[in-house]
């Protein structure tokens, strides 16, 4: 296999895993980080460049002979990314590690997704779609439906378009906000109102060469800010992996009913999918249900997944660059994985930044990827509402989450913000 000049796409904590992971690659010969954040930089050359600016991205994969792209975020991806690289000569060979812009619809349209799971009889809550026209029907489908009731902007709205509502008088002025007021712009012109699915959520990650597919660690990740899983909603404020409900039997289903006829769902109807899909699960009485798709790797769910992954990653893009997925032998890391985000104080609503952050050089124990930070001269600082993830390994997932805990007593930035309590329903 030749080795690759790799330029990846975003400025997470997501992304610092998947450089982590891709510059120990032999096949990793260059790596670039567009925009990359404090922490890219130590595995790569950080490029200040917004993904959305292709002309930009055509421009530094000629000059520094890129030769694979990997989206780490969605926008390029929905943007059509993909699409922009194939149909132009000069970029045409190069290696992307994600989908056409036909195939990120999956994530892009919550009422596209739902379409193509109804089509495929993979199982999902029930649904309705409603926008401008028949605004007045969705007032009277919220009135009639059962509580607790979920409404989701149709396209992107940076993991916040998701409303569930307990009562309908909620659910009324979330469905107002979203279509009469644009709170989501162009995103919420079409909202998708869905049945609420009791259970426990998880997620799974399939990398697809548009026949084949392996599966990577599954993870669970924790989206409120507070202990206990109350308040607000945030992209993320830990995971761990494995998920101890997750067995043989469940992940067998999973793959049955819900992986499979995705894969040979998006081949059926012409849907070039090369790439990752994240299945956004959850599992009630025993039997799985897609909550959503994502086509990319999930934050901060990489922060366990990446570490647990024992394959290369370059070799298993290779692999499904050339349709050969179904001759890999996956092999994963037995130990447990956790990692805890520590965020910014007010996040996710207002919060500042600037912040020094001090104590990293002194963990040993876990490994540290950055989120929202940024190096001024010598110093690194708070450059976001996820600052920075502590990953552990443990042979148990208590030990493992005991390990983050014991790092995060080394680490300290103004107003620093953290649950104490990842992986609480499994302990």
């Amino acid at each position: 296999m030749k080795a690759h000049n790799i330029l990846l796409l975003g400025s997470g904590g997501r992304e610092h895993a998947i450089a982590w992971k891709l510059s120990q690659s032999p096949l990793c010969k260059a790596l670039y980080i567009a925009p990359g954040n404090g922490g890219t930089a130590q595995f790569g050359t950080n490029l200040s460049v917004s993904i959305a600016d292709f002309e930009a991205l055509k421009k530094i994969c000629l000059e520094k002979e890129i030769t694979l792209l990997f989206p780490g975020s969605e926008e390029a991806l929905v943007l059509g990314v993909w699409d922009y690289f194939k149909q132009d000569p000069a970029l045409a060979h190069i290696i992307i590690a994600g989908p056409s812009k036909a195939g990120a619809q999956l994530e892009g349209s919550k009422a596209f997704s739902k379409k193509f799971m109804q089509r495929h009889a993979i199982p999902t809550a029930s649904y309705a779609e409603f926008s401008e026209d028949n605004y007045e029907e969705g007032i009277q489908y919220i009135q009639a439906h059962s509580l607790p009731i979920v409404l989701k902007a149709d396209g992107l709205a940076a993991g916040k378009g998701v409303v569930i509502a307990v009562t309908h008088q909620e659910a009324l002025q979330a469905f107002e906000q979203m279509i009469k007021e644009a709170q989501f712009g162009e995103a919420s012109k079409t909202v998708v109102i869905e049945a609420f699915l009791t259970g426990i959520e998880l997620s799974v990650f399939a990398l697809s060469d548009g026949q084949h597919y392996v599966l990577l660690p599954e993870a669970k990740d924790y989206k409120r800010i507070g202990e206990g899983d109350k308040g607000l909603n945030t992209g993320g404020m830990g995971a761990i992996s494995p998920v101890p409900f997750a067995d043989d039997n469940f992940m067998q289903k999973i793959k049955t009913a819900i992986v499979e006829p995705t894969i040979k769902g998006l081949a059926a109807e012409g849907i070039t999918y090369q790439g990752f899909i994240f299945f956004g699960l959850i599992n009630v009485g025993g039997e799985p249900f897609v909550i959503e798709y994502n086509c990319r790797m999930g934050d901060p769910e990489t922060e366990v997944v990446m570490p647990r992954l024992e394959n290369d990653l370059v070799e298993l893009i290779t692999a499904m660059h050339n349709g050969q997925l179904d001759q890999v032998q996956m092999n994963f890391n037995p130990k447990a994985a956790c990692t805890v985000m520590l965020v910014s104080g007010g996040y996710p609503e207002a919060f500042e930044k600037g912040f020094e952050i001090e104590g990293l050089q002194n963990i040993s124990d876990s490994i540290v990827f950055h989120a929202g930070t940024k190096s001024i001269e010598q110093s690194l600082v708070t450059n976001g509402g996820r600052v920075v993830a502590i990953s552990s390994y443990g042979d148990t997932l208590k030990e493992a989450l005991q390990r983050s805990y014991q790092s995060i007593a080394h680490i300290k930035f103004n107003q620093m913000n953290y649950r104490k309590d990842i992986g609480w329903e499994f302990e």
